[in-house]
Order: C-alpha cells, then structure tokens, then sequence
C-alpha cells in the first residue's frame, strides 16, 4: 500500500496504489449506510460521477433510507467525451492519457461536486473487462473523492470477472470516501 494523501492548496491528491487479488471488505450496503450517517451528522451533501461503475456506486448509497437528505444526484460519464461535456473534465487531458487516470478520477469528482452543487464528489474510472482499454489492464481502476480542502485518489489492481471489478470497485469508493470524510475539519 502507498501512501494516502491529502489534497492542499495547489497540489494535486496523492495517488494511493493498492493492488489485490482477494477483495476483503464490510458490505457494501453497511459502507453506505456509514458515508450517508456521516454526511448526514456533518450537514453535507454528496453526489457521484461513475464510468465503470455505471451509477452503482449512487445506487448503493439512495439504497440507504434518509439518503435524499445527502445525495444530490449521479452523472454516469461512460463515454469518455461525456466525462468533458457533463464534468469538465480537459479534453486535452483525456487526449493526452484517456479515460483511465487518476486525474481524470480527480477531475470528474471536481466537476460533479459543481454539477451537482453538493459538498462531496465522488467518482470511479477503469476498466471492468472484459478487454483492456487504452493500453490499461482489466481491473485498473482509480477512485476519487474531493471535498471541500481534501481530495483523495486511489488505484486499484483487482483480478476478477466485470462483475466483480465493478463490486468491488463500489466498495473501494465508499470506503475511500469514509477515509476522505474522517479527513475533514468541523
């Protein structure tokens, strides 16, 4: 595991490597049910922008009862010109790298926290299979969380089926966007 970083004024977020074969992790709905109390309990509002993951990650947390009180809504962003049109993330940047980057991660949480006008931006980019994109493996994935003073971006190695990279990168984003709300200053 590398290092976790916190986003400061200028700097880009720290890119946190984590490679695995076995995905171990609380439920997916207990890790929902946790980003939307705190949210809740902190008076913010989340909203998500999914690639890969196709509006699972948001489904998860309206899957929760009382998320209206904190979702703002989703942008599923699969095709990489959307990820530019609808989130503002740089053209010149997905040109230069493609879709699977942690900065494009970065840039997509960005731009749906100002899409959505909500406090917290989560996002997810990679590949579920069953081919390689763009020169990146299957199971290569970044997740991403920006919030006002902190953003976080994780990369992840998962081995699997789609289906599985997909689940398991549900849970790596909620989990990676506890982390980034423990981070946050009252």
């Amino acid at each position: 595991m590398g290092a976790t970083g916190v986003k400061g004024a200028g700097q880009p977020p720290a890119v946190r490597d984590e490679r695995s074969d076995m995905h171990v992790s609380p439920a997916p709905e207990r890790l929902a049910v946790d980003v939307i109390h705190t949210c809740r309990q902190r008076g913010l509002t989340l909203a998500t922008a999914e690639s890969l993951t196709g509006g699972l990650v948001c489904g998860a947390l309206t899957s929760v009862p009382g998320s209206s009180l904190v979702v703002r809504g989703g942008v599923v962003a699969y095709a990489t010109d959307r990820k530019s049109t609808l989130l503002g993330v740089s053209a010149d940047l997905l040109a230069e790298r493609g879709a699977v980057d942690a900065d494009v991660a970065s840039a997509m949480a960005e731009g749906v926290r100002g899409v959505m006008v909500a406090d917290v931006g989560l996002a997810t980019t990679g590949v579920a299979g069953p081919d390689p994109q763009d020169g990146h493996e299957v199971g290569t994935v970044f997740v991403a969380v920006s919030a006002p003073g902190v953003a976080f971006v994780e990369r992840l190695a998962l081995d699997g089926d789609r289906a599985t990279v997909r689940e398991a990168t549900v849970d790596a984003a909620l989990g990676l966007c506890l982390e980034a709300l423990s981070r946050l200053v009252d």
